[in-house]
Protein backbone atom coordinates (compact mmCIF):
# COMPACT_ATOMS: atom_id res chain seq x y z
CA UNK A 1 0.00 0.00 0.00
CA UNK A 2 1.20 3.68 -1.12
CA UNK A 3 0.67 6.35 1.30
CA UNK A 4 1.32 9.84 0.75
CA UNK A 5 1.60 12.45 3.03
CA UNK A 6 0.49 16.18 1.76
CA UNK A 7 1.15 19.53 3.98
CA UNK A 8 -0.81 22.05 2.82
CA UNK A 9 1.00 25.09 3.42
CA UNK A 10 -0.47 28.59 1.87
CA UNK A 11 1.47 31.84 2.14
CA UNK A 12 -1.78 34.10 2.84
CA UNK A 13 -3.18 34.03 6.53
CA UNK A 14 -5.58 36.10 7.71
CA UNK A 15 -3.86 36.03 11.31
CA UNK A 16 -0.44 35.59 10.47
CA UNK A 17 0.73 36.13 6.72
CA UNK A 18 3.91 33.53 5.48
CA UNK A 19 3.43 31.70 8.58
CA UNK A 20 4.97 28.04 7.25
CA UNK A 21 8.33 30.22 6.69
CA UNK A 22 9.18 31.52 10.08
CA UNK A 23 12.10 30.56 11.82
CA UNK A 24 12.06 28.13 14.64
CA UNK A 25 15.21 27.13 15.90
CA UNK A 26 16.79 28.12 12.46
CA UNK A 27 14.76 26.53 10.35
CA UNK A 28 11.35 27.12 8.96
CA UNK A 29 8.38 25.95 10.18
CA UNK A 30 7.24 24.04 7.24
CA UNK A 31 10.70 22.30 7.33
CA UNK A 32 9.93 21.24 11.03
CA UNK A 33 6.69 19.34 9.95
CA UNK A 34 8.10 18.04 7.04
CA UNK A 35 10.73 16.43 8.51
CA UNK A 36 8.36 15.04 11.31
CA UNK A 37 6.22 13.49 8.34
CA UNK A 38 9.38 11.93 6.94
CA UNK A 39 9.52 9.97 10.08
CA UNK A 40 6.60 7.93 9.85
CA UNK A 41 5.92 8.03 5.80
CA UNK A 42 8.14 7.60 3.29
CA UNK A 43 6.91 9.57 0.73
CA UNK A 44 6.17 13.57 1.74
CA UNK A 45 5.20 16.37 -0.55
CA UNK A 46 4.31 20.28 0.16
CA UNK A 47 1.36 21.86 -1.67
CA UNK A 48 1.48 25.38 -1.71
CA UNK A 49 0.44 27.81 -3.86
CA UNK A 50 3.25 30.59 -3.25
CA UNK A 51 6.98 30.46 -4.99
CA UNK A 52 8.83 31.59 -2.04
CA UNK A 53 7.06 28.22 -0.11
CA UNK A 54 8.19 26.34 -2.73
CA UNK A 55 11.54 28.01 -3.26
CA UNK A 56 12.12 26.88 0.93
CA UNK A 57 10.86 23.30 0.36
CA UNK A 58 13.46 22.74 -2.47
CA UNK A 59 16.42 24.30 -0.31
CA UNK A 60 16.02 21.88 2.38
CA UNK A 61 15.63 19.06 -0.37
CA UNK A 62 11.43 18.26 0.17
CA UNK A 63 9.13 17.31 -2.21
CA UNK A 64 6.77 20.66 -3.36
CA UNK A 65 4.54 21.21 -5.75
CA UNK A 66 2.43 24.54 -6.73
CA UNK A 67 -1.09 23.86 -6.45
CA UNK A 68 -4.69 26.48 -7.06
CA UNK A 69 -4.44 29.35 -4.69
CA UNK A 70 -8.99 29.56 -4.73
CA UNK A 71 -9.04 25.76 -3.23
CA UNK A 72 -11.88 26.02 -0.73
CA UNK A 73 -10.83 23.44 1.43
CA UNK A 74 -8.05 21.66 2.51
CA UNK A 75 -8.90 18.24 0.85
CA UNK A 76 -9.44 19.99 -2.13
CA UNK A 77 -5.97 20.89 -2.36
CA UNK A 78 -4.70 17.58 -1.13
CA UNK A 79 -6.74 16.19 -4.33
CA UNK A 80 -4.90 18.19 -6.99
CA UNK A 81 -1.43 17.87 -4.95
CA UNK A 82 -1.98 13.83 -5.43
CA UNK A 83 -2.22 14.46 -9.29
CA UNK A 84 0.43 16.52 -9.57
CA UNK A 85 3.07 14.37 -7.19
CA UNK A 86 1.38 11.02 -8.45
CA UNK A 87 2.79 12.52 -12.18
CA UNK A 88 6.45 14.22 -10.57
CA UNK A 89 6.97 11.04 -9.21
CA UNK A 90 5.50 8.42 -11.50
CA UNK A 91 3.77 6.56 -8.91
CA UNK A 92 0.32 5.39 -7.85
CA UNK A 93 -0.83 6.11 -4.52
CA UNK A 94 -3.49 4.15 -2.28
CA UNK A 95 -3.89 6.61 0.71
CA UNK A 96 -3.44 10.37 0.94
CA UNK A 97 -3.13 11.70 4.55
CA UNK A 98 -3.64 15.22 5.11
CA UNK A 99 -0.94 16.71 7.77
CA UNK A 100 -1.32 20.17 9.12
CA UNK A 101 1.44 22.16 7.95
CA UNK A 102 1.19 24.17 11.43
CA UNK A 103 2.07 21.49 13.91
CA UNK A 104 5.57 21.97 13.41
CA UNK A 105 6.25 19.56 16.35
CA UNK A 106 3.67 17.22 15.68
CA UNK A 107 4.30 13.44 16.67
CA UNK A 108 5.27 11.22 13.88
CA UNK A 109 3.13 8.30 16.09
CA UNK A 110 0.27 10.22 14.95
CA UNK A 111 0.53 10.39 11.40
CA UNK A 112 1.64 6.42 11.63
CA UNK A 113 -1.59 5.96 14.03
CA UNK A 114 -3.65 7.27 11.13
CA UNK A 115 -2.32 5.48 8.47
CA UNK A 116 -2.15 2.35 10.16
CA UNK A 117 -6.27 2.70 9.77
CA UNK A 118 -6.29 1.95 6.19
CA UNK A 119 -4.84 -2.04 6.64
CA UNK A 120 -8.62 -2.33 7.39
CA UNK A 121 -9.98 -2.73 3.56
CA UNK A 122 -13.26 -0.90 4.36
CA UNK A 123 -11.56 2.58 5.73
CA UNK A 124 -13.01 5.30 3.56
CA UNK A 125 -11.72 7.92 5.58
CA UNK A 126 -9.99 8.54 9.07
CA UNK A 127 -9.04 10.82 11.62
CA UNK A 128 -7.98 10.95 15.25
CA UNK A 129 -9.81 12.37 18.11
CA UNK A 130 -8.57 12.91 21.94
CA UNK A 131 -10.82 11.92 25.07
CA UNK A 132 -11.69 15.37 26.93
CA UNK A 133 -10.89 15.87 30.28
CA UNK A 134 -10.85 20.06 30.39
CA UNK A 135 -14.07 21.80 31.10
CA UNK A 136 -12.66 24.61 28.79
CA UNK A 137 -11.98 22.59 26.00
CA UNK A 138 -15.80 20.82 26.29
CA UNK A 139 -17.10 24.44 26.26
CA UNK A 140 -15.23 26.15 23.42
CA UNK A 141 -16.62 26.19 19.95
CA UNK A 142 -13.27 26.45 18.77
CA UNK A 143 -12.83 22.68 19.57
CA UNK A 144 -14.64 20.31 17.37
CA UNK A 145 -16.55 17.56 19.18
CA UNK A 146 -17.41 14.35 18.17
CA UNK A 147 -19.02 11.49 18.95
CA UNK A 148 -18.52 8.21 18.01
CA UNK A 149 -20.51 4.55 17.28
CA UNK A 150 -18.99 1.08 18.43
CA UNK A 151 -17.02 0.43 15.70
CA UNK A 152 -14.97 3.52 16.21
CA UNK A 153 -16.51 5.40 13.24
CA UNK A 154 -17.73 8.87 13.62
CA UNK A 155 -21.42 9.54 14.33
CA UNK A 156 -21.50 13.42 14.23
CA UNK A 157 -18.90 16.44 14.63
CA UNK A 158 -20.07 19.69 16.31
CA UNK A 159 -19.01 22.62 17.69
CA UNK A 160 -20.87 22.62 20.27
CA UNK A 161 -20.84 19.92 23.58
CA UNK A 162 -21.93 16.73 22.32
CA UNK A 163 -23.25 14.41 23.48
CA UNK A 164 -25.79 16.74 25.73
CA UNK A 165 -26.10 15.21 28.96
CA UNK A 166 -29.66 16.10 30.23
CA UNK A 167 -30.39 16.56 34.04
CA UNK A 168 -27.17 17.43 34.84
CA UNK A 169 -25.08 20.28 36.09
CA UNK A 170 -22.49 21.45 33.66
CA UNK A 171 -19.96 21.19 35.74
CA UNK A 172 -20.69 17.76 36.18
CA UNK A 173 -20.79 16.48 32.62
CA UNK A 174 -17.31 15.40 32.04
CA UNK A 175 -18.30 12.65 34.79
CA UNK A 176 -21.52 11.76 33.49
CA UNK A 177 -20.53 11.13 29.71
CA UNK A 178 -17.20 10.34 27.63
CA UNK A 179 -16.36 12.79 25.25
CA UNK A 180 -13.80 13.25 22.85
CA UNK A 181 -12.31 16.21 20.54
CA UNK A 182 -11.23 16.36 17.00
CA UNK A 183 -7.65 16.12 15.85
CA UNK A 184 -7.74 17.71 13.05
CA UNK A 185 -5.54 15.36 10.75
CA UNK A 186 -7.16 13.04 7.63
CA UNK A 187 -6.41 9.81 5.92
CA UNK A 188 -8.40 8.95 2.51
CA UNK A 189 -8.42 6.81 0.31
CA UNK A 190 -7.66 8.14 -2.85
CA UNK A 191 -10.64 7.39 -4.87
CA UNK A 192 -12.93 8.37 -2.06
CA UNK A 193 -11.31 11.79 -1.69
CA UNK A 194 -11.48 12.61 -5.40
CA UNK A 195 -14.97 11.50 -4.50
CA UNK A 196 -15.95 13.77 -1.52
CA UNK A 197 -14.20 17.04 -3.41
CA UNK A 198 -16.63 16.64 -5.78
CA UNK A 199 -20.06 17.23 -3.61
CA UNK A 200 -21.61 19.90 -3.06
CA UNK A 201 -21.71 21.73 0.45
CA UNK A 202 -24.11 20.24 2.82
CA UNK A 203 -26.73 22.21 5.06
CA UNK A 204 -25.00 20.73 8.17
CA UNK A 205 -21.95 21.87 6.84
CA UNK A 206 -22.88 25.44 6.31
CA UNK A 207 -24.23 25.21 9.66
CA UNK A 208 -21.18 24.37 11.73
CA UNK A 209 -18.49 25.40 9.07
CA UNK A 210 -17.55 21.73 9.30
CA UNK A 211 -16.26 20.21 6.62
CA UNK A 212 -16.39 16.23 7.38
CA UNK A 213 -20.27 16.71 8.06
CA UNK A 214 -21.12 16.99 4.05
CA UNK A 215 -19.03 13.41 3.99
CA UNK A 216 -21.09 12.06 6.74
CA UNK A 217 -24.62 13.26 5.02
CA UNK A 218 -24.10 11.65 1.67
CA UNK A 219 -23.23 8.03 3.66
CA UNK A 220 -18.65 8.40 3.54
CA UNK A 221 -18.13 7.11 6.65
CA UNK A 222 -15.23 8.42 9.16
CA UNK A 223 -13.18 5.95 10.74
CA UNK A 224 -11.14 7.25 14.10
CA UNK A 225 -8.55 6.59 16.20
CA UNK A 226 -8.24 7.29 19.83
CA UNK A 227 -5.09 9.67 20.62
CA UNK A 228 -3.30 10.59 24.16
CA UNK A 229 -1.06 12.96 22.64
CA UNK A 230 -1.93 16.81 22.61
CA UNK A 231 -0.23 18.63 19.56
CA UNK A 232 0.15 22.28 19.50
CA UNK A 233 -0.84 24.63 16.53
CA UNK A 234 0.35 27.89 15.83
CA UNK A 235 -1.97 30.06 14.28
CA UNK A 236 -0.63 33.42 15.56
CA UNK A 237 2.43 35.46 16.28
CA UNK A 238 1.47 34.56 20.04
CA UNK A 239 1.43 31.31 19.69
CA UNK A 240 4.83 31.42 18.00
CA UNK A 241 5.89 33.25 20.82
CA UNK A 242 4.44 30.69 23.15
CA UNK A 243 6.17 27.73 21.69
CA UNK A 244 9.40 29.60 21.37
CA UNK A 245 9.30 29.84 25.11
CA UNK A 246 8.80 26.05 25.98
CA UNK A 247 12.00 25.14 23.75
Amino acid sequence: MVIVGIIPARYASTRFPGKPLVDIKGKPMIQHVYEKANEALDLVCVATDDERIEKAVKNFGGNVVITNANHPSGSDRCAEAIRLFERQKNIVSDVVINIQGDEPFIDPAQIQQLANLFVIPTTQIATLIKSISDREILFNANKVKVVINKNGEAMYFSRSSIPFVRNEKEENWLSAAKFYHHIGMYGYRKEILFEICKLEKSSLENAESLEQLRWLENNYKISTAITHIEGFSIDTPEDLEELLKQL
